[in-house]
């Protein structure tokens, strides 16, 4: 068995001191062999913090490409030997791609993560970047067992995700028979330059019609190889502070599934 998290742990810190207490405890609690994280601020790196506090010594950090590659980066963490990693770059608002392979029971994993095109409802990019991902992995040695998760940005209707289901099994939905209802936005409050930016994004991305400060929805899955079976998956990181009702760990909630790694 391994177990695996994903979390978009939020680029914008103006309140990471407030919720990383709570972040860690729920990841700790959670008990992982691997975390996925998405919108790792840099050069504050908060998944070397994570990692510390958790007392794991393997962290694989994939910066965005070009202009943003002092900004923000994706991560991935192990309390397993990492045998490879590597990272792909998905040609578009400088996103990025990264895997990892670990051993268990004997066993090859290639853990994928990755934080797909922003862009409200379809996006011919997005598609364009799940098509190159899944190309990639073709092109790993072996055909070893993947998982692949992260921010897709990408609801449950939409192409980018059916096209990872003609593949791959979303873990939530192989236990729940269905996608979560939604895995952000929580309360938690985020800072006005912040919440500008992606206020700007909708309008220069041609979307105005999906401005809607209610909307809530699922961003983030874990996808998982027919070859392995799904034993568990589910929401986690979705409770607020004891002290504060509005502090969340992030924006978006976690999702830990776990997967048993007998191959048929």
């Amino acid at each position: 068995m391994i177990r695996i998290i994903t979390v978009n742990i939020l680029s914008d810190l103006s309140r990471w001191k407030d919720r990383r207490s709570i972040l860690i405890q729920g990841l700790a609690e959670a008990n992982p062999d691997l975390i996925a994280l998405q919108e790792v601020h840099l050069p504050d790196n908060p998944a070397q913090w994570i990692a510390d506090q958790l007392g794991w010594q393997r962290v694989f950090l994939a910066p965005k490409s070009s202009f943003e590659s002092n900004r923000e980066a994706i991560a991935i963490l192990s309390r397993l030997p990492i045998e490879d990693h590597a990272v792909l770059d998905l040609k578009g608002q400088q996103r990025v791609a990264q895997y990892v392979k670990v051993k268990v029971n004997n066993q090859t994993l290639v853990l994928v993560n990755g934080h797909f095109y922003w862009q409200p409802g379809e996006s011919k990019v997005r598609l364009m970047q799940v098509e190159k991902l899944l190309e990639w992995l073709k092109d790993i040695p072996g055909r070893p067992l993947c998982v692949i998760c992260g921010d897709f940005n990408s609801t449950p209707e939409t192409n980018a995700v059916q096209r990872m289901r003609l593949e791959f099994n979303s873990a939530f939905a192989a236990i729940h028979g269905e996608e979560p209802e939604y895995t952000c936005p929580t309360a938690l409050p985020r800072s006005g330059w912040s919440q500008l930016r992606t206020f700007l994004g909708f309008f220069l991305l041609i979307r105005p019609k999906h401005l809607n400060p209610k909307w809530r929805g699922t961003l983030d899955y874990i996808f998982v190889d027919p070859r392995l079976r799904v034993v568990d998956c589910q929401i986690i990181l979705n409770q607020p502070s004891e002290e504060n009702p509005l502090i969340y760990p992030s924006d978006h909630f976690g999702l830990c599934a776990t997967v048993d790694m007998v191959d048929g």
